[in-house]
């Protein structure tokens, strides 16, 4: 995540982040709970493995779902946001998890290649990203980090949100479902509209995916204008050669 998209969680977004969050994607506690479920069936259910989180601050309910489901797994959760990944530390605590996981707060490219990871989650970081360069770069980045062959789960929007008008007033039924009034559901919706800028399609999901080197994408969860896939590094260079 760039610094002007880490921008976007301070300190008063950080604080109403997690209601906000479960009003806004429906199934958000399951898209977790299944990302762990999906990674575990990649990696081979009790086995030990070193977890990538990337974009981690929050609630940090991507993390304490997989480490409860495998307990020999370890993680390093990264953000750029200090306010988000504070409040991730607080959660991580919280649920007692504290020794399984390193937080750093920075980038991708902070963290040493040369001790590669054996699966990577990136959740709801992809379209907050500006342009596809900066899509790939962060792709490119996770994959260069991962043991061949090793499983990513990436998750977020994807689909032009203009291009779906009955999906935008679905969602906007989302807030008034939970009390919003008419003029702070609009507002709402022009935020979205204005704050993001999701991959336009799934192929074009797939196509992130492959330039940085995944193959073989599946996806496991959809809410809305939500998706979430696993995928695999395809092999030494990250380059599928068909």
């Amino acid at each position: 995540m760039t610094q002007e998209s880490a921008a976007k969680f301070d300190q008063s977004r950080a604080g109403e982040y997690a209601r906000q969050s479960r009003i806004g994607l429906a199934g958000y506690d399951a898209c977790h709970e299944l990302s762990a479920c999906m990674l575990s069936a990649a990696i081979g259910a009790g086995h030990a493995a070193r977890v990538l989180v990337v974009g981690a601050g929050g609630t940090a309910g991507e993390i304490i779902a997989a480490a409860n489901l495998e307990p020999q797994w370890h993680f390093v959760a990264i953000d750029p946001s200090e306010p988000m990944l504070d409040l991730a530390r607080t959660h991580i605590k919280d649920a007692g998890l504290s020794v399984r996981v390193e937080t750093v707060l920075g980038a991708v490219s902070d963290i040493d290649p040369d001790t590669p990871f054996d699966a990577a989650i990136m959740i709801g970081v992809l379209h907050h990203l500006p342009g596809d360069t900066a899509k790939k770069d962060i792709l490119a980045q996770i994959s260069t980090r991962l043991k061949p062959g090793a499983p990513l789960v990436v998750a977020g929007n994807y689909r032009t949100y203009a291009s779906e008008p009955l999906l935008m007033a679905a969602w906007a039924n989302r807030w008034r479902m939970h009390g919003a009034a008419d003029d702070e559901v609009q507002a709402k919706m022009g935020r979205l509209m204005q704050g993001a800028e999701p991959p336009p399609s799934e192929d074009a999901v797939f196509s992130l995916l492959a330039d940085a080197g995944f193959v073989s994408p599946v996806r496991f969860f959809a809410s809305l204008f939500w998706g979430a896939w696993l995928a695999r590094r395809n092999d030494i260079d990250g380059r599928d050669r068909g």
